[in-house]
């Protein structure tokens, strides 16, 4: 068991602050045994319900009788199995001295984001838990955690044959029970391909039109698939930004599927030798040393986008932070160096600063704006000097 000590405090403050608290992420990122771990020492009584145990869900076939005269933290696990349940949580959030608060747990759906959002308005915040991140499984840990993922069972298995038994498990059960369960209806083997061309444009621009061709489908359905595997977060679009230049700028998402260890599995990856020689290596790392920089900076993913010009000119990652512009260039090299599309980027974009990140532990300069620095080093550090 690997503390999460982070989240834990992040959502203690978070219900100390809002009547109902929302924890969202994929299947099997570990939110019931994190509201498990909160709720062991809550001060007042708890009360947890499952709408997956069907003990639980008959206890709440009439769920006003049930919740009303509850006092304390009502934990709900599954919510988006009752939407419905919104409106009642609205009204009891709303009753004099708050004699009880909520803690919710579900997988991301429109559902689930559009029920919630207007009936409990000012009343829910939510907390997306991600998988393991670096500073929970330890430096040391780092290349198990980009082979494996962070998902809890895959990154905590006995061995990297056991781990990747559980991803393609969680495969299978995601496209045939997981993804019905949250409204969208696909047939599994279908969606499975789609899945894995998805994983061939980690890291690259996306365009409908060649899944389309291969499946026979039109750009509307297969952007559709795509957003249901962004909402089930699952796979994340880094959307491009604009400015008011001299220049043809790309206006297409970048595709990531959201866990490095996912991402393995759909490519067929089973070792870190077979991940080394692989060639969408460099593109995974540089997904993976994405996701933890995201995480260093506390920038949200709403503050996140990539740019690129049709003359070739492209910036990874570009985010907007604390009133800078801040942009970085990811290179699975022990030596990375200036480059014209890095130059166009400072000069077009009016960066305040551009890191360049590698596998590594150093840092030097490259230019008076530009800096490369380890990924190493920044997890270590806590890229405190941004």
């Amino acid at each position: 068991m690997i503390p999460r000590n982070e989240h834990e405090t992040a959502l203690r403050d978070l219900l100390r602050q809002f009547p109902v608290v929302g924890i969202v992420g994929a299947r099997q990122v570990g939110k019931t045994t994190l509201a498990r771990r909160l709720t062991s020492d809550w001060p007042t009584p708890v009360h947890f319900f499952d709408l997956e145990d069907p003990t639980h869900e008959a206890a709440l076939a009439d769920p006003k009788l049930a919740l009303e005269s509850l006092r304390g933290l009502i934990v709900i696990d599954e919510v988006q199995r009752r939407p419905e349940l919104f409106p009642l949580l609205r009204v009891l959030a709303d009753r004099r001295g708050h004699p009880a608060r909520f803690l919710v747990l579900g997988s991301a759906s429109p559902d689930l984001l559009r029920q919630s959002s207007e009936t409990l308005a000012g009343r829910i915040v939510y907390y997306e838990l991600p998988p393991f991140r670096a500073n929970e499984v330890g430096a040391d840990n780092i290349e198990t955690l980009w082979l494996r993922g962070g998902f809890p069972n895959s990154f905590l298995a006995e061995d990297d044959t056991q781990s990747l038994v559980w991803r393609n498990a969680f495969v299978r059960t995601f496209l045939e029970r997981d993804l019905p369960q949250l409204g969208f209806s696909a047939p599994a083997a279908t969606m499975r391909r789609f899945w894995t061309m998805l994983a061939h444009y980690h890291g690259n621009r996306w365009s409908s039109a060649e899944p389309g061709r291969a499946l026979g489908l039109t750009g509307p359905t297969i952007n559709a698939w795509l957003d249901a595997l962004v909402d089930a977060l699952i796979v994340r679009k880094l959307p491009p930004w604009h400015e008011n230049l001299k220049k043809r700028q790309v206006k297409a998402p970048k595709i990531y599927i959201e866990d490095a260890g996912l991402l393995h599995a759909l490519l067929g990856i089973d070792s870190r030798e077979a991940l080394m020689g692989h060639p969408k290596s460099g593109s995974s790392w540089e997904g993976f040393a994405m996701q933890e920089i995201i995480r260093l900076t506390g920038v949200a993913w709403e503050q996140c986008y990539h740019w690129a010009t049709h003359q070739g000119a492209e910036l990874d990652f570009l985010a907007i932070h604390k009133g800078q512009r801040i942009g970085f260039e990811f290179k699975r090299t022990s030596a990375p160096s200036m480059t014209r599309s890095m130059h166009s980027a400072l000069n077009s974009l009016q960066l305040d600063r551009l890191f360049v990140v590698f596998p590594g532990n150093a840092r030097f300069a490259l230019h008076e704006r530009v800096e490369a620095t380890g990924l190493s080093l920044a997890l270590a550090e806590g890229f405190r000097y941004l």
